[in-house]
């Protein structure tokens, strides 16, 4: 095993469940942390303006808004993302191939009319909340959850989106198809004995790495523990390859 060299950078500290208030309570108790994800609890709650605090807070942004609708929406609603200054965009890849492109040129138009860098566009593939028994039963899906990941990831990539979204559970067969570049970003990070919450296709962090993820969305776990700064510091110290 080896440690990364900035674990920190590796860790997306997802800001679900907070208000504007706690979110910048956390910053001055982990100014170590790099990478926020702003989902739609945070978004609906506090605006838009709240992403324009977190860059000027020296910030990178998983805007996390999972993007689903009809090609032209979901274009549209990416370029106005794409002005926002944030690195990581979510869409839901389900919304196909034709959506998938639309959006990532509308986010390169976007970025490029405010003189942004075009952010990386993830292509959510199946929930982490999702088992293979409620797959099946409520979505009546035959196929696997690996099957369905793996096909959804290849229309990530061949639309030209910068990665996907996918639990931990399969992140090594998507890795050992798609190359470095493609992000492969991972929530459902847990802590060995840790509660899953909501969630049901989970990992730890080392191992996670191990597999061939680019990052970890890691949320509850540090931001409603007792003590915050030193969870952080816990799951960097587990952050290898």
């Amino acid at each position: 095993m080896k440690k990364i060299d900035n674990p920190s950078e590796k860790i997306i500290i997802a800001l679900d469940g907070m208000d504007k208030n706690n979110v910048f309570k956390l910053l001055e108790k982990i100014p170590e942390i790099i990478w926020v994800k702003v989902g739609l609890e945070l978004f609906v709650s506090e605006g838009p303006d709240v992403l324009s605090i977190l860059r000027d807070k020296g910030k990178k942004i998983f805007l996390d808004l999972k993007f689903h609708d009809i090609p032209t929406t979901v274009a549209r609603a990416c370029f106005a993302a794409s002005q926002t200054g944030a690195e990581f965009i979510s869409l839901h890849t389900c919304a196909g191939t034709k959506a998938l492109k639309m959006a990532n040129e509308a986010a390169h138009e976007g970025a490029a009319q405010v003189n942004l860098k075009p952010p990386k566009l993830l292509g959510i593939t199946i929930l982490t909340s999702w088992t293979c028994e409620s797959f099946a039963s409520d979505l009546l899906i035959k196929q696997s959850i690996d099957q369905r990941v793996k096909h959804l990831g290849e229309i990530a990539s061949k639309s030209g989106l910068g990665g996907c979204v996918c639990s931990p559970r399969e992140v090594q067969f998507l890795r050992d198809i798609h190359p470095q570049t493609f992000e492969l970003v991972t929530p459902g990070i847990r802590s060995l004995g840790s509660d899953v919450n909501d969630q049901s296709r989970v990992s730890d962090a080392s191992e996670a790495l191990k597999m061939g993820a680019s990052r970890l969305v890691i949320g509850r776990a540090i931001t409603q523990s007792n003590d915050p700064a030193y969870m952080f510091k816990s799951f960097c110290d587990k952050v290898v390859i």
